[in-house]
């Protein structure tokens, strides 16, 4: 009997050995979780600044469709900026502090590479702008973003429909055709 006792207190009881790789293994387990949610959390930060960035585009074409203000978007690619702001004067390269509406930076981990219009001008420095009046958008184009594992986004703007797009990816952008170009 005293045989029996033995071997069922060495069955149930841990040993130290076994009580550090359980710890370990949950520590492991740990480690693993935590990465995946700060690499979630920093997507979600991308996709928030993205998000951001096309609800002030959004605004400036809803404010510009239900009322006679022209917004415009400044895209600064050198500072990896934007900016929102309303048309108050007839010179447009001058940016009054009581014209800004919205004004923010995309962020460390998510980079401007280039604007294209729908016009075929192109850059990739300097800045971009955005006009948007009554009667829709001055130019369409789109803006392309990297994110920290350069990974292509594309922010759309059509001329002929309000909707500011994202989109995953180099989206394909509809040129406009010059008079010359066209067949009648």
């Amino acid at each position: 009997m005293k045989l029996t006792a033995k071997n069922s207190k060495l069955k149930t009881a841990f040993t130290l050995t076994e009580l550090i790789i359980v710890v370990l293994m949950i520590a492991l387990f740990f480690s693993l979780a935590q990465v995946r949610l700060f690499g979630m959390l920093r997507r979600n930060t991308f996709r928030a600044r993205l998000q951001d960035f096309v609800s002030a585009m959004q605004m400036a074409a809803h404010g510009a469709a239900e009322s006679d203000k022209r917004y415009e978007v400044i895209v600064d690619l050198a500072e990896q900026s934007y900016l929102l702001r309303t048309i108050s004067s007839d010179n447009l390269s001058d940016v009054l502090e009581e014209e800004v509406i919205v004004w923010n930076d995309f962020g460390d981990n998510c980079w401007l590479a280039y604007v294209e219009f729908d016009d075929g001008d192109f850059t990739n420095e300097g800045r971009a702008r955005f006009r948007v009046g009554h009667a829709g958008w001055q130019y369409g184009g789109k803006m392309v973003f990297l994110d920290e594992e350069e990974r292509i986004y594309s922010v759309v703007v059509n001329r002929l429909n309000p909707a500011v797009t994202l989109t995953e990816g180099d989206a394909q952008l509809l040129l406009t055709r010059s008079e010359s170009e066209i067949p009648f």
